[in-house]
C-alpha cells in the first residue's frame, strides 16, 4: 500500500449515503459503469480518519491503525503512473481492504469467462423466426441444456440411474452376460427404436420394437438377447398380454357389441378356418406335408396377434377412427376369439398327431375351453361390482390390483391346468363385464393399466422380436413357405370382406377389417417351436425335418405379417374410417350410458 503515500487527499463529497457502514458486506461482482469516478491518493500527512469522521455511523470510528487508508473492496484499476480508478462500492478499514491484484485478477477471470461464454449461452442468444437448420442447431446446443437436448441428457441420467439401481441390488446378474443386463438393453433400445420409427416414418412404434429384438437375438456382437432366459422371456410376454388384453376390455363398448354380436361371431370364426383350411390344402401339395402337420400349420398361421392388433386398434379408438359403428370394439373381440378358436384347434390336431390324451377329449377342447373363460370372466367380473364396496377408501386402487390379480390368473392358471385357449378370453371377458358396472368410474383403473402398458409394450415386442430366430428360416423352404402364408392371407381377406356384408357397414370398412386381420406375432412365437420340442422330446427323428419347417414358417409369418399389417392397419385406419367429433364421441357415450343403466331399471 506504500502508493497511497505522498499524494494529496480524498474528495469524499461524493460518497453517497448508501456507502456507510459498519461491517464488511461481501464481495459485488456486478459490471463497471461506463464512467468510474477517479480519485487520487492520499499523502503521508493526511489524516483519514479525520476524513472518514463524517461517516461514521451510530458513533462507530472506522480506524487507520494500518499504513494508509483502504479502498473499496470491488473493482479499480491502477495505471502506470499511480492514478486508481474507483469503481462503485463501498469503503472498508484498511485491515480488511482487499490487494488491488486480487480482486482484479478475479474481475478480468470472470469478465474474460462471460465474454467467452456469452455465444453459447440462450440469455444472450435468440433463435429467429425464419432461422436455418445450422442456427436451430445451434440453437439447441446452447447452455442452459433445452429442447431435445435437454430431454436427451434426462433420458441418458435416467437409464445410467435405473442400471446403477440394479447392479447395486442384484450385482452380477445386472452385469454383462446376465439375464437382467440382456433384458435391460432389450428394453431400452426397443423403447428407443419405437420412438424413432414413430418420429421419422409416422409408423406404430411396435415395428421399431419389433424390428431391434430381431437385431438384438441374430446379429453376431451385439445378440444380447441370447442371454435373456427363456423362461422369463414366457413369463414376461405372458404378463404383457394380460396388461394389453385388460386393456382391450376395459376399452370395449359393451353396447356397440351387442348390436354387432353377430358379425362378431361370423367374423371370428369363418376367416380363422377358411385360411386354415386353405393353408393345409395348400401345405399337402407343395410342402408334401402329411395331413396333420398340414393343419397344425394352418392353425398356427393363421391365428391373429392380439399384441399387434389391440393396440393399434385402440389407438385409433382414441382417435375417434370408426367409434360411431364401433369398428374398433369388434375387432378386439373377435380377435380375441380368432385366437380361442386357432389355439384350441391346434392343440386338437396336436393330440391327434402324437397321440397324446384321450381322443374324444381332444375333440371337445376348444368348446371346453371356451366355456371355461367365458364362466370364468363372468364370475370374477360380477364379483368386481360389489368387492371393494364403493365406501371404500381408494377404490379405484383396489379395483386396479383386484382386476391385474384376477388377469394374471387367467393366463398362467389357464397355461398350468393345459387349457392355453381359455386363458386370453376369460381375461378379456373378465375386463368387460367389471367395467360394465363401473361405467365412468372405471377411468382411474384404465389410466393406471394405460401407464403399464408403457412400460410393458418394448418388453413384449422386443421379446417377440427377439424369438424369432434366424436359424430356423431355411433357404430351402423360404420360398414355399411365402407362398403359402401369401394364397392363406389372400382367402382371409376374401372370406373377412363378405362375413361383413350386410352388418351396416360401409365397404371402406369393410376392407379394414380384412386388413386389420392380417398381422401374426404372439401365436406364432409361442406356438412355433412347441412341435419341435415335442419330436425332440420323443426322439421321433422322422418327423424332423416337418417340425424345423413348420417352425420356419411360423417365423416367416411374423416377419411377413406382423410389420406390414401393423402399418397398413395405421395408414389404413386413417383413410378409410371416419372420425368423430369430440361433440359426436360425448353424445355417443352419454347414450351408450344410457342404454346401458336401462336393464338394471327395468328389472327394479
Amino acid at each position: 500500500m506504500s502508493f497511497f503515500k505522498n499524494r494529496g487527499s480524498l474528495d469524499l463529497t461524493a460518497v453517497s449515503e448508501q456507502n456507510r457502514v459498519n461491517e464488511p458486506p461481501p464481495l459485488s461482482w456486478e459490471d463497471p459503469p461506463e464512467e468510474p469516478t477517479e480519485f487520487s491518493r492520499l499523502s503521508e500527512n493526511d489524516t483519514p480518519k479525520q476524513e472518514y469522521s463524517d461517516l461514521q455511523d451510530d458513533n462507530q470510528e472506522m480506524n487507520s491503525e494500518e499504513e494508509g487508508v483502504s479502498w473499496a473492496k470491488l473493482k479499480f484499476t491502477v495505471d502506470d503512473e499511480g492514478s486508481v480508478t474507483m469503481v462503485d462500492g463501498d469503503l472498508y478499514p484498511p485491515s480488511q481492504a482487499s490487494s488491488v491484484s486480487e480482486v482484479r485478477c478475479c474481475s478480468d477471470w470472470r469478465r474474460t469467462c462471460s465474454l467467452g461464454f456469452r455465444p453459447w449461452r440462450t440469455k444472450y442468444n435468440s433463435l429467429p423466426d425464419d432461422a436455418t437448420l445450422c442456427q436451430r442447431i445451434k440453437y439447441g446446443t446452447m447452455c442452459p441444456p433445452h429442447g431435445p437436448l435437454a430431454v436427451i441428457f434426462t433420458w441418458a441420467c435416467l437409464i445410467f440411474l435405473l442400471w446403477a439401481v440394479l447392479f447395486s441390488v442384484l450385482d452380477d446378474l445386472a452385469l454383462p452376460g446376465g439375464h437382467i443386463f440382456a433384458l435391460y438393453i432389450l428394453v431400452v433400445a426397443s423403447m428407443a427404436a419405437g420412438i424413432l420409427v414413430q418420429k421419422l416414418f409416422r409408423l406404430p412404434p411396435l415395428l421399431g420394437m419389433l424390428i431391434m429384438g430381431f437385431i438384438l437375438y441374430n446379429v453376431p456382437h451385439i445378440d444380447v438377447a441370447k442371454d435373456i432366459s427363456p423362461s422369463w422371456s414366457s413369463v414376461l410376454r405372458s404378463m404383457s398380454l394380460v396388461i394389453i388384453l385388460l386393456k382391450a376390455g376395459l376399452g370395449i363398448d359393451t353396447v356397440a357389441l351387442r348390436k354387432l354380436g353377430f358379425v362378431c361371431l361370423r367374423l371370428s370364426f369363418l376367416p380363422c378356418l377358411a385360411e386354415a383350411c386353405t393353408i393345409a390344402v395348400v401345405a399337402y401339395f407343395i410342402l408334401q406335408f402329411p395331413w396333420d402337420w398340414a393343419f397344425m400349420l394352418g392353425f398356427i398361421v393363421t391365428a391373429l396377434s392380439p399384441a399387434v392388433v389391440v393396440p393399434s386398434l385402440l389407438d385409433l379408438q382414441d382417435e375417434g377412427r370408426g367409434v360411431a359403428k364401433g369398428i374398433p370394439t369388434l375387432g378386439v373381440a373377435a380377435c380375441s376369439l380368432d385366437n380361442v378358436l386357432a389355439i384350441s384347434a391346434f392343440g386338437l390336431v396336436m393330440g391327434i398327431s402324437f397321440s397324446s390324451g384321450n381322443i374324444y377329449f381332444n375333440i371337445f377342447r376348444g368348446p371346453i375351453e371356451v366355456v371355461m373363460g367365458l364362466a370364468y370372466g363372468f364370475l370374477v367380473g360380477v364379483l368386481l361390482w360389489y368387492f371393494p364396496a364403493e365406501t371404500e377408501n381408494n377404490v379405484g386402487g383396489k379395483r386396479t390390483i383386484l382386476l391385474l390379480s384376477g388377469g394374471i390368473f387367467a393366463i398362467f392358471g389357464s397355461n398350468a391346468a393345459n387349457f392355453p385357449g381359455a386363458g386370453a378370453l376369460g381375461c378379456i371377458t373378465l375386463a368387460v363385464v367389471a367395467s360394465y358396472k363401473w361405467k365412468n368410474a372405471k377411468v382411474k383403473v384404465q389410466q393406471v393399466i394405460s401407464l403399464l402398458w408403457v412400460i410393458f409394450e418394448p418388453i413384449l415386442y422386443g421379446l417377440i422380436g427377439a424369438a424369432i430366430h434366424i436359424d430356423y428360416l431355411n433357404g430351402s423352404t423360404v420360398g414355399l413357405g411365402l407362398v403359402v402364408i401369401f394364397i392363406g392371407v389372400v382367402v382371409r381377406i376374401i372370406v373377412t370382406i363378405f362375413v361383413t356384408s350386410f352388418s351396416g357397414l360401409t365397404t371402406k370398412e369393410r376392407v379394414f377389417l380384412a386388413i386389420a386381420w392380417l398381422p401374426k406375432a404372439t401365436v406364432q412365437a409361442a406356438l412355433g417351436p412347441v412341435a419341435l420340442d415335442t419330436v425332440v422330446r420323443e426322439g421321433l427323428t422322422e418327423l424332423e425335418l416337418y417340425a424345423v419347417q413348420l417352425l420356419t414358417i411360423a417365423v416367416l409369418s411374423i416377419l411377413a405379417t406382423a410389420p406390414i399389417g401393423a402399418a397398413l392397419i395405421s395408414v389404413g385406419g386413417k383413410k378409410l374410417l371416419e372420425k368423430s367429433s369430440t361433440e359426436q364421441m360425448e353424445l355417443e357415450e352419454m347414450s351408450r350410458d344410457a342404454e346401458s343403466c336401462t336393464p338394471s331399471a327395468s328389472e327394479g
